[in-house]
């Protein structure tokens, strides 16, 4: 057992080389225990070693023995091999990872211990007395290092890996790096030293083994012939030796796109067609170049260069598909050319330099459009028509022509109509055939100076072919109006005005538009007045005399004569009102209404005041005097208190009878005097679909007495019963109708009176009641 004990000791000595050498302890016996030296002096010094020494045991890990790993032993030289010393042992793993035989100081691991969990233990040991537990030495401390073996492969941060790298790239463009790590002991031996390879991906792609950076091993990768490559990366530790253990990871490589293919049409010549009636920006068709390059190095541009189609269509290009959309510029007409001819060229919209010697990276086609002939509607010589006229004009005259053709070769005829929509008044008329227009009423230039009318022209064998033109028409003014005042004038002239005084300045207006413009002239004939022209289209208005009086002449009405100066000559008299006032004497206007005529004799405001005042409170007494008459004449709606009818309800309904004891209301009988007066309501038109027939007293019967009082009774002691004021009064029943009445209650007094065999007469329905009568009145 010492045996294999010094054998591996010998082992880890040679494996660690350098390492410090183990120790056990050391017995003062076994080692010199004294040392000894002599001084300058000649005196011997002594020095004493101490009892045990040790700093460092180490153990391998991942040990799979079947018995507990040997550590190391313990020794103290205060052992004397008789069993009285005990070694004890603390500190990290002591009991669960290490124990320690106390009789031996032999020190074992009880459990696989893992590098990289924990690299190193420390923990104390001492010797003590096993019988009284006295410490023979003091705690000493010492390190289990825990030997690393090459039990974890290489990892890489992560399983899949995504870089580009663009397409053409020179030999030994950097692409990615990736590395891995080894959880092994970097500065022991070579287990965490790693070695990074290429395991697929060649030819293409390289790896660095010392550093793992991926570069290009191929020149010219094009990516329209490959875009996507898959390499595999290995890292093996013990520096790639056989039996080192290794980990993998993969990289997805895309090529990036560069311009490096020019664009190209798959064709030399398209051929497209359009119609005549294409709109101006209407598309006509759409090529396309192919570009093998991708996003922005696949854009193109569209250019017509030449052709005699230039200047009729012009080509966008769609940033969408890389489309040339070609497009109306002019209108097109089949009757004048039928065939364009056209050179499209396309280039990138983005060149890269360094690829240019791969062009040229433009192309060019030839795109011949025939224009198709559709059926067009006709076309006006002019667009819009403005036609002048007299205002005088006659109705039915002809005051314009309007011309349209069919463009088609056919040259269908063409029928000419007016938009009523837009000649509401039916002012116009159109020749349908040749298209001149006629006034159908006279014109008004001072009504409307311009009419705005449309005007269609179809095709007579195709009236959908329809194109409308505007016609304005001016009416040209003549000379029907005459002049007449600008405004209405307030004139006054003071009492005390003297001769020559100017008291109005006129002016006049004329809805007429002459050429060289107004000039109108003034004239007045008065013995009061006096009119000057000022010659600018205004006029003075002078005092003749002075000494004018409101009491002799309150107003002056003044004829002038106002004349324009056209063809023919216009003129109108327009009265002037001048009005007498009282002035001050700086000429100030105080008063020119009749009260001040009123005051002047002898009338004041405050007389004026009262006579009013009077006239109001006779009035007043009046209506108050007609009212108080009329009331007192009025008589009252309710004769009596017993007399409620407030709430009477009239029904031309016929009664049921004796047998219907719903519809008899006993409240009827409470108030003979009413039954028998039968008094009509005064203050409301009685509701009487025929007139009032007197009947026969009521003949005296016991049972309907008595049936009254009972009821009567029951009635009056009912707490739930309405009081008396609110009671409804209803008619006998049958009252009224065609039938009459029903009850027997108004039966005559005499049995010569009742005769019921008119009941037989009246239907089926009133049969049981005449066998009813008739037994009752024989009994």
């Amino acid at each position: 057992m010492i045996t294999n004990h010094l054998l591996l000791f010998v082992v880890i000595i040679i494996i660690l080389d350098s390492a410090v050498p183990l120790l056990t302890g050391v017995s003062q016996n076994d080692s010199a225990g004294i040392a000894s030296s002599s001084n300058s002096d000649g005196k011997i010094l002594r020095r004493t070693k101490r009892g045990w020494m040790w700093n460092t045991f180490v153990i391998m890990e991942e040990y799979t023995g079947s018995l507990d790993q040997y550590v190391g032993k313990l020794h103290s030289d205060k052992d004397r091999g008789d069993g009285s010393v005990k070694y004890v042992l603390s500190g990290e793993g002591a009991g669960m990872v290490f124990e320690i035989n106390a009789t031996s100081g032999d020190i074992h691991a009880k459990k696989r211990l893992d590098r990289e969990a924990k690299a190193f233990y420390t923990l104390r040991a001492q010797a003590v007395n096993r019988f009284t537990g006295q410490p023979l030495e003091d705690w000493s401390n010492f390190t289990i290092k825990v030997h690393d073996i090459n039990d974890n492969e290489p990892k890489f941060s992560k399983e899949t890996f995504v870089a580009t790298v663009p397409e053409m790239s020179d030999v030994g463009t950097m692409v990615i790096q990736v590395t891995a790590s080894d959880a092994d002991d970097e500065d022991y031996g070579n287990s965490a030293k790693l070695v990074y390879s290429i395991l697929q991906g060649q030819p293409y792609f390289s790896v660095d083994p010392s550093n793992g950076i991926i570069r290009t091993a191929l020149p010219n990768m094009i990516r329209e012939n490959r875009e996507k490559y898959q390499v595999v990366i290995q890292a093996k530790d013990m520096a790639g030796q056989m039996g080192g253990l290794s980990g993998t990871t993969v990289v997805n490589i895309t090529l990036q796109d560069v311009n490096n293919s020019p664009p190209r049409f798959p064709h030399t010549a398209y051929h497209l067609s359009v119609p005549e009636s294409a709109q101006v920006g209407s598309p006509v068709g759409r090529i396309k170049a192919n570009d093998a390059d991708v996003g922005r190095n696949a854009e193109m541009r569209y250019t017509i260069t030449s052709g005699d189609g230039h200047d009729m269509f012009s080509v966008v290009t769609d940033g969408e598909t890389q489309e040339a959309i070609i497009t109306v510029k002019k209108p097109l007409d089949f009757e004048g050319k039928r065939l364009y001819q056209l050179k499209v060229d396309v280039t990138n919209a983005y060149l890269d330099p360094r690829f240019l010697h791969m062009g040229p990276f433009t192309d060019s086609a030839t795109v011949r459009i025939t224009v198709q002939d559709v059926d067009e509607p006709p076309v006006f010589t002019r667009n819009p028509y403005i036609i002048e006229v007299q205002e005088d004009t006659l109705a039915g005259s002809s005051i314009g022509m309007v011309t349209a053709r069919d463009p088609d070769a056919d040259n269908h005829p063409v029928r000419y109509t007016i938009d009523r929509y837009t000649d509401l008044e039916r002012l116009f008329n159109i020749d349908s055939i040749n298209g001149t227009i006629y006034t159908l009423q006279s014109l008004d230039r001072e009504m409307s100076k311009w009419h705005n009318i449309s005007i269609a022209a179809s095709e007579i064998n195709n009236a959908g072919q329809i194109t409308r033109v505007p016609v304005f028409i001016k009416v040209l003014d003549i000379n029907d109006n005459a002049p007449e005042f600008a405004m209405f004038y307030e004139t006054f002239v003071c009492e005390n005005v003297k001769a020559g005084q100017l008291i109005q300045t006129i002016s006049a207006v004329d809805t007429d538009e002459p050429l060289v413009g107004h000039k109108f002239a003034f004239s007045l004939h008065n013995p009061n007045f006096t009119l000057i022209d000022n010659e600018d289209n205004t006029a003075r208005i002078l005092t003749r005399r002075g000494g004018f009086n409101r009491r002799e002449m309150s107003l002056y009405l003044l004829p002038v004569v106002i004349s324009d100066n056209d063809y023919p000559i216009q003129s109108s008299t327009s009265t002037l009102t001048v009005r007498v006032c009282a002035c001050d004497s700086d000429g100030n206007v105080r008063s020119c209404s009749t009260e001040a005529l009123l005051l002047s004799a002898g009338l004041s405001t405050g007389a004026l005041v009262a006579i009013l005042l009077c006239i109001i409170i006779l009035l007043m007494i009046v209506v108050l005097f007609a009212a108080l008459r009329r009331q007192r004449k009025k008589e009252p709606l309710i004769i009596s208190k017993e007399d409620v009818r407030d709430n009477v309800v009239s029904y031309n309904d016929e009664g049921g009878g004796e047998e219907d004891t719903q519809a008899f209301d006993i409240g009827t009988l409470r108030n003979p005097e009413v039954m028998d007066t039968n008094k009509l309501r005064r203050d409301i038109i009685p509701d009487m679909l025929f007139p009032f027939r007197r009947v026969s007293p009521i003949k005296d019967n016991t049972d309907v007495r008595d049936f009254i009082n009972s009821r009567l009774q029951e009635n009056d002691s009912d707490p739930t019963a309405p009081p008396y004021d609110s009671l409804a009064t209803y008619a006998y029943e049958g009252n009224g109708s065609l039938a009459e009445s029903l009850s027997s209650l108004e039966s005559a007094a005499t049995e010569g009176d009742q005769e019921f065999d008119y009941l037989s007469h009246w239907g089926p329905q009133f049969k049981k009641l005449a066998d009813i009568l008739f037994l009752w009145h024989s009994v």
